[in-house]
């Protein structure tokens, strides 16, 4: 598992933010995606300061650094400065106190400001780091959109599995990723999928070889990336082996610490694994909005079971 690095330059050009002080300091890495508005710690609190976040100065803590006494003013700020944050945002192009720029640029320390309001600001700047800085890890199979939920298929070498992508993209669904899958582990419940730049869009096929998805069905049929949804697992048809026929059964698969509804489904010449797919996204949908059709099922049965 790895996770992506990003440095301060990158979240200025990202939201076009004006650079006050510190420029030295651009460099500097961004390792966690939580925020930090030091109103606590200006008030005199630093037990729990946490430097190694970025840290967003609103109309708040702005307001209360310039009600303060000058010389206790500056005794915060260059108490905020000597733990060396990655870098200061100023919302809402409030003008900063010249202590803080004076400050900032003597320990080059990015002071920055965006016109932007604060809770709009903390929301999407949390939203890019934690998409940038979220873990990833790379896994085989093929990754399809089926009617807006991410069907990650896994099988053996030569199982069908790209033979069964193209036939669901020729259904009007789409690819995603095909034999690499790169999977980000988006906060603690949510996986994305995509596939690596080399290989966005091209799919394999034994006996034909490499074949650009997008070019040859057209834009509609491709998707840079999907939440994973659903593992479904392709095995040969096993004639000894007993398998679900109801649905009651709910088993899961484990990716990055994160449990993904998963099926096993058998393979034999003439079933249409496409339309079997569809079939589980569409019945995973119901699922989701409290509807459990074997559940149903059993319920009627048992209601309608002549009494003894």
């Amino acid at each position: 598992m790895k996770t992506a690095k990003i440095v301060v330059e990158d979240i200025i050009k990202r939201f076009s933010l004006e650079v006050l002080a510190g420029e030295g300091g651009k460099s500097n890495h961004i390792t966690v995606s939580d925020i930090k508005r030091p109103g606590i710690e200006l008030a005199g609190f630093w037990k729990y300061f946490s430097p190694e976040r970025v840290q967003i100065l609103g109309r708040t803590e702005m307001t209360f650094l310039n009600e303060l006494d000058s010389g206790v003013m500056e005794t915060r700020i260059k108490k905020l400065i000597e733990y060396n944050p990655c870098c200061i945002i100023v919302t809402r192009n409030l003008p900063a106190p010249r202590f803080l720029i004076e400050e900032a640029e003597k320990e080059s320390v990015p002071l920055l400001r965006t016109p932007v309001s604060t809770t709009r600001f903390s929301s999407q700047l949390t939203t890019f780091l934690e998409e940038i800085l979220a873990p990833e890890e790379a896994i085989s199979g093929v990754l399809v959109d089926i009617y807006g939920l991410g069907v990650l298929i896994k099988g053996k070498s030569g199982i069908g599995k790209s033979e069964t992508a193209i036939q669901l993209v020729k259904r009007g669904h789409r690819l995603v990723a095909d034999d690499i899958i790169k999977v980000k582990k988006i906060g603690e419940s949510k996986l994305v999928g995509m596939a690596p730049e080399v290989s966005r869009y091209f799919l394999e096929m034994r006996g034909i070889g490499i074949i650009n998805v997008k070019s040859l069905f057209g834009a509609g049929a491709v998707k840079d990336s999907s939440p994973i949804n659903l593992v479904v697992n392709l095995e040969i048809w096993d004639d000894n082996k007993e398998y679900d026929r109801l649905g009651l059964d709910e088993n899961y698969a484990e990716i990055m610490g994160i449990e993904i509804p998963e099926l096993t489904i058998p393979v034999k010449p003439g079933r249409n694994l496409a339309m079997v797919l569809e079939v589980a996204a569409m019945n995973l949908r119901m699922k989701s909005i409290g509807y459990n059709a074997a559940r149903d099922f059993i319920k009627k049965v048992d209601k309608n079971r002549p009494s003894s």
